[in-house]
């Protein structure tokens, strides 16, 4: 409950979004750290969540002031991985990262819906990999256009929506 007890409601939710909600004069694995010092979870993850992304060896010691957009992204979603939301709520996720990182989010990302995590992506992209929709809103001009779910008999609507092979 977000009234009774926020912290614990933080702790589950994750944000990936175009800010990064970086500190700068702090280094990728600092900020890591701190982040999963903040919501009280293991910091034992910080140089393997770094390393998911690709960011190892000197690239982890980086203030992230002098780091690219791409390389920022990767720290902010290292910080996620780490600390395994059961929510994760996700602004343009592609924007900046190589299709390595795009694969490695997109596999993170249906492996945490298989395990019971929710995702909810904002995104011009229409396919984000190995992640199958359940469901595709399309707003325009500020209404919604069309809703579709995917329905028991395969996901046939999704998949005309998305102009993709069966979603099920």
């Amino acid at each position: 409950d977000l009234v009774s007890n926020p912290a614990d409601v933080r702790h589950r939710v994750g944000l990936l979004g175009h800010e990064g909600f970086l500190y700068e004069d702090l280094t990728a694995r600092e900020n890591v750290n701190f982040v999963l010092r903040a919501t009280r979870s293991d910091t034992s993850k910080v140089m393997p969540s770094l390393a998911a992304v690709g960011l190892t060896g000197r690239l982890s010691d980086l203030k992230v002031a002098v780091m690219s957009a791409g390389q920022r992204k990767k720290v902010a979603l290292a910080s996620l991985l780490a600390r395994e939301p059961e929510l994760w709520l996700l602004d343009e996720p592609h924007a900046s990262l190589d299709s390595w990182t795009r694969e490695v989010l997109d596999s993170t990302l249906a492996a945490a819906v298989a395990n019971g995590s929710a995702v909810l992506i904002v995104s011009h992209e229409s396919h984000h990999g190995a992640l199958v929709p359940t469901r595709v809103v399309e707003v325009g001009g500020g209404k919604v256009i069309s809703d579709v779910r995917e329905s028991g008999s395969g996901g046939s609507a999704l998949s005309a929506k998305l102009g993709t092979g069966n979603v099920a």
